[in-house]
């Protein structure tokens, strides 16, 4: 019906009927092909995302148990617990 570029030029300018009309026989069906296209990751990309989250943990916790960060964190409190404004 529309062409990508063409859709997004011209969906500004239609009424607004013919506006709704757009987005329910055209957006919607797209949308809903993407979002039903595949159901779930493969074993693979399950081990891969699993693999990628732990490295980010490990990074994550390597960052917070820093001496830099453990300081800052401390001091934060000390003058929070204390009442003093900085």
């Amino acid at each position: 019906m529309f062409e990508r570029k063409e859709l997004s030029m011209t969906l500004f300018r239609l009424p607004h009927r013919r506006a709704r009309a757009v987005l329910r026989d055209v957006l919607l069906p797209r949308a809903r092909r993407v979002l039903e296209g595949d159901s779930g990751m493969s074993t693979a990309e399950y081990a891969l995302g699993t693999l990628a989250a732990a490295a980010f943990a490990s990074v994550l916790y390597m960052v917070v148990t820093s001496d830099f960060v453990t300081e800052a964190l401390t001091s934060l409190l000390r003058e929070a617990l204390s009442g003093q404004a900085r």
